[in-house]
């Protein structure tokens, strides 16, 4: 018995230009969409199950996704080729200009991915795996095992397992679990992304990254980056900075005999006294005393 996925989908404004193909497998359900949208059309979507969005076209500069109902310019970012939305994840679309597309969505039942995947993944790799968002521009690999899948529907030439595969293939390599499945838990950011933020950081510590900067740099909306980061580190984003600088500070303070006001103006604090109440309030303590404190304790 094959699966059947539910969704709320409320959408104006996109007409289906052909008969939808579709086809339910044992832990999954895949869908052949061609469709056309008018200017501003919209769409709301909201799944039980995870599921993965892939289109045939390249649709980023005709169609912007967010978080929110307020689908416009500055809250949203554009569609790209494929986009992996964890179970119960809501998402909004917006077409910004006329646009015919086709696209092929694969809906899971998230016991049979647990089967698939604990076994050779563990089950909290899995889970944080799961319910991490993916958002992609889309190699032609990936695309190609698309198009595979799309073509099957169309004319179901092959044995089930075909499609089992090709829809397997998609998932592992979208999620990138074959080169980085150092997810941290409850689905936080990987290695390499905190890597690239801190390294971003590192280079201008005097700069302000705004959650949206950093939410850029690592391929994630807002939302879900901040609710990623705060897993990882335990902190949300501007507090994270607060703490880098002051980590910089100290190795100024210990490493150097740059004064206070230097140092306040090489981490981007507005002065010396902005430095030090923040400087107070991690540590404890001014950053004249920590200095004293510490360069007396040295051999």
């Amino acid at each position: 018995m094959g699966f059947f996925h539910s969704m709320t989908t409320q959408v104006e404004g996109i007409e289906r230009t052909a008969p939808v193909v579709w086809q339910s497998y044992e832990g999954f359900i895949a869908v052949h969409w061609r469709a056309q949208a008018q200017s501003n059309a919209r769409g709301y979507y909201l799944a039980p199950d995870p599921r993965i969005m892939i289109f045939f076209e390249d649709i980023s500069s005709h169609v912007l996704i967010a978080d929110t109902p307020d689908v416009n310019q500055s809250a949203a970012r554009p569609l790209l080729r494929a986009t992996y939305v964890p179970a119960g994840m809501p998402i909004w679309t917006r077409f910004t200009s006329e646009h015919r597309f086709s696209h092929l969505d694969l809906h899971f039942a998230e016991s049979w991915l647990l089967d698939k995947f604990v076994p050779a993944l563990g089950r909290q790799q899995t889970w944080a795996a799961l319910r991490q968002p993916v958002e992609h521009a889309a190699s032609e690999p990936l695309l190609g095992l698309g198009q595979l899948l799309a073509t099957e529907l169309d004319h179901q030439n092959h044995h089930p397992l075909y499609a089992e595969s090709l829809a397997i293939s998609i998932l592992t390599g979208l999620l990138d679990l074959k080169c980085d499945t150092s997810y941290g838990a409850q689905g936080g950011l990987t290695p390499a992304q905190m890597q690239r933020l801190t390294a971003r950081f590192d280079s201008a510590p005097d700069a302000r990254l705004s959650v949206a900067d950093m939410s850029q740099m690592v391929g994630l909306s807002e939302s879900w980056f901040a609710h990623a980061f705060k897993t990882t580190t335990g902190m949300p984003p501007v507090q994270w900075q607060r703490h880098k600088r002051i980590e910089l500070a100290c190795q100024l303070l210990l490493e150097t005999g740059l004064s206070i006001s230097d140092i306040a103006a090489r981490l981007g604090f507005s002065d010396q006294a902005h430095l030090t109440r923040v400087f107070r309030q991690i540590s404890g303590e001014t950053p004249a005393a920590w200095r004293r404190r510490h360069i007396t304790a040295l051999p």
